[in-house]
């Protein structure tokens, strides 16, 4: 068996395959399927100082090869998320990893410094394709003043490994990587989705109740293959690569590309069990063209 751990930060993962937050609940729900355990990190639904309710229904499409959705951030709230979902996560034998969004810099701190003091939430994930309301609903990750300016605020407010995820719907993705790079972040993960439309045309309107939504699936996976090899080629510190895996080919194309670690999302929800079989899948090509490390192989194009 090859030698599969690898490193983000100071956070240490048994192998590279996670899970991509929105996809995978909090984990437990996927106990029945999977050992926990064997994966090298769960990121769970994303978390909001406040409870938000999400949008209205609909707010999930199936495309050609991928899905849309504007779920909108669901959840009960950093305080809720502490009291009740932290007691029955903190004992799974992984790195459990707490998505971050937020409408203001100081929201994301806030929130950030309630999951500090948790003891087995060894790092966050912090959504920066969040619309900033203090400045007319753009996402904080589509500039580097916008993106900086989350990454310095949670910086001093957090003291474990930070991943930065970064917004696809913009010019140069490599720069804004440069940017979160530059106020702290240890790692960043690429892609989130790309917006996206459906269109009911016998009813002649759009299919999402507030008219777009965020794509995901296979047919992103060549634009987040690209971009992890630009970001990986442009900074220092890890990247994580998601946006169409599948198989254990589409992951190891990620690490080829310059990941060193990958999360799988969309494909959850066709198999519960897929990350586990893409470790493996891994693990076998490895073996098999005679790799004794993945870091053979992390980087390699």
């Amino acid at each position: 068996m090859a030698k599969l751990n690898v490193n983000i930060g100071a956070l240490s993962l048994k192998n590279p395959v996670m899970t991509a937050s929105g996809t995978f609940g909090y984990g437990v729900e996927f106990e029945d399927f999977i050992d926990l355990a064997g994966l090298g990190g769960i990121i769970v639904k994303g978390t909001t100082l406040k409870p938000r309710q999400g949008n209205d229904y609909p707010r999930m499409a199936e495309t050609a090869s991928g899905m849309l959705n504007c779920v909108g951030l669901q959840n009960k709230g950093v305080d809720y998320f502490c009291e009740h979902i932290y007691p029955q996560i903190k004992d799974i034998d992984t790195n459990m990893i707490v998505n971050v969004s937020g409408s203001s810099p100081e929201d994301y701190a806030e929130c950030a410094a309630r999951i500090d003091v948790l003891d087995k939430i060894p790092a966050i994930e912090l959504n920066i394709s969040c619309p900033n309301v203090k400045d007319g609903g753009m996402a904080f990750g589509v500039t580097c003043a916008g993106a900086s300016s989350v990454v310095k605020a949670v910086r001093q407010a957090y003291h474990k490994t930070l991943i930065v995820k970064l917004s696809p719907n913009v010019t140069d993705i490599a720069e804004i990587a440069c940017a979160v790079e530059a106020e702290g972040a240890d790692s960043v993960s690429l892609i989130n989705t790309l917006m996206g439309m459906a269109i009911d045309v016998e009813k002649r309107k759009k299919v999402l109740s507030i008219g777009t939504g965020g794509l995901s699936g296979p047919c992103v996976k060549p634009v987040a293959l690209r971009m992890v090899n630009q970001v990986a080629k442009s900074v220092k510190i890890p990247v994580i690569g998601l946006g169409g895996i599948s198989t254990a080919k589409d992951a190891l194309e990620f690490l080829m590309a310059g990941a060193t670690a990958i999360e799988i999302g969309t494909a959850n929800f066709l198999d519960p069990a897929v990350t586990i079989k893409v470790r493996d899948g891994i693990n076998e090509w490895l073996d098999t063209h005679g790799c004794q490390d993945i870091h053979e192989i992390i980087g390699c194009v």
